[in-house]
């Protein structure tokens, strides 16, 4: 009885106090007796939550250090607690043996409280006690509680006395081990699934069913209205104050301009005025459609066919700087151009005192612009890099784009301490979730730096700005890697790599010269864009990383290939659909939510991804499928200080030839012929003809441009006797 009046006041004070919502008891009532609970260990007030909010009759499991302490002598009177320490097998025995006679106990997999914000280490004991103890894993989502004094997140967060917190108990799950499993495999799997259901646990309960402007605003409140997030070579960095006061100004001048729903183009670099045109744009629910200015003027009147764009925003300066006079006159024929510069004069005294008395509520005032928006409307139009053909419209919705946003942050610690580096083009989907929705979403600072190709520069900016989250591809890394002083990068934590295959040797000269080790990811613009991605603890050399959450693939069987399949993709990051050139405004979406990548990938026995090359990059020589990728790969450990581009030409004999096309100018077939046979690479990965060119060609993104590199060889075969 005294328990109950005790927890019943500890009740209603802390529903007093912090609001909590508790979600999913259901969950709890359908599970078996036998059942541990999981949860993620945010603060010290987490096991009195549970122990408050969830029935009398379950246990907790706690660390052995914190049994002991005098503030847990109440609970140790009135609830049932196990001391555990994961180096104790006895303590765990006692716990599996309690869970077995059918009783449920709650235990933190993490052991320890997060000093991140994110899931810490989660060690394969709770996995084992599950396993050994045949019981149903129910977890738990602790949210809001890292908020408070009682975290250990000072000087990461703005910490509130009193914020609203959040338990959601999400869907029980069932171990299925072979019975083959034995030892420190089975301990080993037990550890990783159950990894694995803590990430997905935390996916799942982030708000990313909603519009972008919300996340925003959400941001804003949780950060500080005065936390500096935006900042480019201007070296004036603004606030969220600033940015949403600005966004709101441009974007009562945009409402003149287009319709809600409406798409727009827009043709600028990275500054911190494209992200406030963008998020002017859909501040009045108008779709931006990021013009590539690198793609020239055939592609971007293509693209504004494609997505039937009547209205271009861009900049004068951006103009005559980039030298993009001639792409501009022709875009101009097709869709009316508006200048930034030109809105200063529209911008009234009115104007700005409507804006910034809507930035004094900003989540009322988004509510009421955006009252018909939902989160799976178009947010954005990205258009793919061309590298195979024409390019595509991918529009992505809200929750696109924020469940992507959701995921990264499931698998990376990405704090409001973090400043991001971005010099990749907003136009290109690497460059605007993990350069602009990321670190805007998070709290996180970002430097937009305007060209990826400044490889002298770049490093000094770096190191300025203190970066700790450096985005590039291959080529960019490997460029910045050999200008770099050894010291320009010492402030970074993370270093990502996708958009191409990341070669050995950029790894390495990064490890060597700086101590750090890239993380290597894979996606597509239609998956917003990250579908697999390494992170700290899931990192394997060579391949792309786990598939993020609620990430549901299947690989297709390719006759004539014989490791991998083609990849198909669903989840809540897959575009709402293409807009093609033949059926220009006209949405088509992926049937049944399935994205087939066009990629041939293999999943090896360890979960992690690789990417054996596109579907399209493999040729027919004497009937056995070829990934020039592979050939690629070969010549670039062969010379690794250039360049090199495996090209598929017809042959009147065998059907296809592979011809290598290099920047290596004694480039030919017997050194490649030692390196294949010393790595084990069956011949035919060995081209006949080589080909020198100064310089391959490239698009904006630092990708291979394959059908101009194709069209130069073309040329260059016609004009070879």
């Amino acid at each position: 009885m005294i328990r109950g009046l005790v927890f019943g006041l500890l009740r209603w004070l802390l529903r007093l106090m912090y609001h909590v919502e508790l979600k999913g008891m259901e969950h709890l009532h359908n599970v078996g007796d036998r059942a541990l609970i999981v949860a993620n260990h945010t603060s010290f007030l987490d096991a009195i939550l549970l122990s408050v909010f969830l029935p009398e009759d379950i246990g907790y499991a706690i660390h052995s250090s914190y049994y002991k302490k005098w503030w847990m002598r109440p609970l140790r009177r009135w609830t049932r607690l196990f001391a555990v320490d994961h180096g104790d097998p006895m303590a765990m025995k006692s716990l599996i043996k309690h869970v077995k006679e059918g009783h449920k106990v709650v235990i933190f997999p993490e052991g320890r409280i997060t000093a991140t914000g994110s899931l810490m280490k989660v060690y394969p004991g709770p996995g084992m006690v599950a396993d050994k103890a045949d019981a149903d894993i129910l977890p738990i989502r602790i949210d809001g509680a890292q908020y408070t004094p009682f975290s250990r997140l000072r000087g990461q967060v703005r910490l509130r006395w009193f914020p609203t917190i959040k338990l959601t108990i999400l869907p029980a799950h069932h171990f299925d081990f072979p019975e083959s499993l034995n030892g420190r495999e089975r301990r080993r799997e037990a550890g990783r699934v159950l990894s694995e259901i803590m990430t997905e646990m935390v996916f799942e309960t982030s708000h990313y069913h909603r519009r972008i402007w919300d996340a925003i605003t959400e941001a804003a409140y949780t950060h500080g209205s005065d936390h500096l997030v935006l900042e480019d070579l201007e070296r004036t960095p603004l606030s969220y104050k600033q940015l949403i006061l600005r966004s709101f100004l441009l974007g009562n001048l945009f409402r003149h301009e287009a319709k809600q729903g409406e798409r727009v183009g827009v043709l600028l670099p990275n500054v911190s005025s494209c992200v406030v045109t963008i998020l002017g744009l859909q501040s009045r629910g108008i779709v931006p459609a990021m013009l590539n200015y690198t793609m020239g003027a055939k592609a971007g009147v293509a693209a504004l066919e494609t997505a039937m764009l009547k209205t271009i925003i861009t900049s004068r300066a951006f103009i005559e700087k980039a030298k993009l006079e001639e792409l501009c006159e022709s875009l101009g024929k097709h869709a009316n151009i508006i200048y930034l510069e030109d809105f200063r004069e529209k911008i009234t005294l009115t104007g700005k005192i409507s804006a910034w008395l809507a930035a004094r509520n900003p989540e009322r005032s988004i509510r009421r612009r955006l009252k018909t928006v939902k989160p799976d409307d178009e947010a954005l139009v990205l258009f793919t890099s061309g590298s195979e053909g024409l390019p595509k419209g991918v529009v992505l919705s809200h929750q696109n784009i924020l469940a992507n946003v959701a995921q990264l942050a499931s698998r990376f610690d990405f704090t409001s301490r973090d400043v991001c580096f971005n010099a990749l083009p907003v136009f290109h989907s690497f460059g605007m979730t993990g350069g602009v929705w990321l670190p805007l979403v998070l709290g996180m600072k970002v430097f937009l730096y305007p060209s990826p190709l400044h490889y002298r520069v770049i490093p000094e900016v770096v190191y300025d700005v203190n970066a700790t989250l450096l985005f590039g591809t291959n080529v960019f890394l490997a460029g910045y890697a050999k200008h770099a002083h050894p010291y320009d990068f010492y402030s970074l934590r993370y270093v990502v790599a996708g958009a191409e295959k990341l070669q050995d040797e950029t790894r390495q000269l990064w490890m060597e010269k700086f101590g750090l080790r890239i993380f290597e990811g894979y996606g597509a613009t239609e998956a917003s864009p990250v579908i697999a991605a390494n992170s700290p603890m899931h990192f394997k050399v060579g391949s792309v990383g786990y598939f993020l959450p609620s990430i549901t693939y299947k690989l297709e069987e390719v006759a004539g290939i014989k490791s991998g399949g083609r990849l198909w993709v669903k989840a809540p990051n897959v575009m709402a659909g293409y807009l093609l050139h033949d059926e220009p405004g006209v949405l088509q979406a992926p049937e049944d939510g399935w994205y087939d990548t066009g990629d041939i990938v293999r999943v090896d026995e360890d979960n992690f991804v690789h990417i054996e090359g596109r579907l399209k990059r493999f040729a027919k020589l004497a009937g056995e499928m070829i990934s020039l990728t592979a050939v690629e790969e070969l010549a670039s450990l062969c010379w690794p200080e250039y360049m090199h581009v495996a090209l598929a030409v017809s042959d009147a004999n065998k059907g296809e030839q592979v011809v290598l096309m290099s920047t290596y100018k004694d480039a030919e077939r017997k050194p490649l012929q030692v390196c294949a046979k010393a790595q084990g690479i069956n011949e035919l990965h060995v081209p006949r003809q080589y080909v020198y060119v100064g310089e391959i060609p490239l698009l904006g993104t630092g990708k291979v441009h394959y059908p101009a590199a194709q069209a130069l060889l073309a040329e260059m075969m016609k004009e070879t006797p």
